[in-house]
């Protein structure tokens, strides 16, 4: 075991050590799928055998001092809130946290992607937020060490993964079942893309508001739209134009219901006197339209801060009690909604 006056060991040790070359070394550092498994094997128990640390890794004694949170996007109240809660975290940790955006790789360039220049650097830990790690990435960051934490998981993560979400499903639930109490029997559901895991589980809470009250649901009610204000209008100017249109919109995003809002004015239609709005998220935003916006409070800055903490624990070696963390939302009731016409 290294001691506090034995050198760290180097790249070039592990090497020397096992045979191989440095750059090989490097490549199971960094979780490279070319490299052969018992070459692989060989070179991570040289790599744990002598207590390897990458730079920016604790060692044994040392308290982790930088982790990264990695956004699909960095424009926006959603990360800005959820960096916000993490940096919250972080600083009553004594951590600091770096913000990158997972940028896809440029076609025909073969330059390392997100995850390589994060490791290059090195980091005690990683948070993504609505950001879908490949199977090739989760194994380089279980070859490099490095835990992980995701928010908003787009799919159903592995069972090892840690994922840090909300309770859409009830949420979704409670947005209809408040304009089914307003009277509302025609609601259409404009929500995200279909294979997301959120986007299922805020439709399946939907259905089941409606099956609860006695409701077919009618398919041509629901539309998936990309959680921006242009695909918002497009759907919304699609619903209304219906013979039979919606009285009430419950919009699983609050971007998409600023741009139902446009739609909505642009075809004479008032919010709620003709017909009732209720968004998800409860961005900044969402106070500033007018009629303020009824919508599902999703807890973002909590979201960030418990991805923090969770993955100081897993840093630490802690177990936890579930891979998945649940926070709840709340309806938070406004200005754009009302009884049917």
């Amino acid at each position: 075991m290294t001691g506090s006056n034995t050198p760290r060991p180097t790249l070039a040790h592990i090497a020397e050590l096992t045979g191989v070359s440095v750059s090989t070394v490097s490549k199971v550092l960094n979780g490279r799928d070319d490299v052969s498994p018992d070459t692989r094997a060989r070179v991570d128990a040289a790599l744990r055998g002598h207590h390897y640390q990458r730079r920016g890794t604790p060692g044994p004694d040392q308290t982790p001092h930088t982790v990264d949170l990695v956004l699909s996007g960095l424009d926006g109240s959603w990360p800005a809130s959820v960096a916000s809660g993490m940096e919250t975290a972080a600083w009553e940790a004594g951590l600091h946290v770096v913000v990158s955006r997972a940028r896809p790789p440029a076609p025909g360039h073969r330059t390392p992607d997100w995850l390589e220049r994060i490791l290059d650097r090195g980091t005690a830990g990683i948070v993504l937020g609505l950001v879908e790690p490949t199977p090739r990435q989760l194994t380089r960051l279980a070859t490099a060490h490095t835990p992980c934490v995701v928010i908003d998981p787009l799919s159903d993560p592995p069972p090892d993964v840690t994922s840090i979400g909300t309770t859409n499903w009830s949420g979704a639930y409670e947005a209809t079942n408040h304009l089914l109490h307003h009277g509302h029997h025609r609601i259409a559901l404009v929500t995200g893309p279909p294979h997301h895991l959120y986007t299922r589980a805020r439709t399946a809470g939907y259905r089941s508001a409606l099956t609860a009250a006695g409701l077919d649901t009618d398919p041509r009610l629901i539309r998936h739209g990309n959680h921006d204000r242009a695909s918002g209008a497009e759907q919304v100017h699609a619903l209304i134009t219906l013979p039979d249109p919606p009285t009430a919109l419950f919009i699983c995003s609050d971007h998409m219901a600023i741009g139902a809002y446009e739609a909505l004015a642009r075809a004479g239609l008032r919010v709620p006197a003709d017909i009732s709005v209720v968004g998800f998220d409860d961005l900044p935003e969402a106070r500033w339209v007018t009629p303020a916006l009824t919508t599902v409070r999703q807890p973002l800055k909590e979201m960030g801060g418990s991805a923090l903490r969770t993955l100081t624990r897993l840093i630490h070696g802690e177990e936890l009690e579930s891979p998945r963390i649940e926070l709840a939302t709340t309806l938070i009731i406004r200005n754009s909604t009302a009884p049917r016409p």
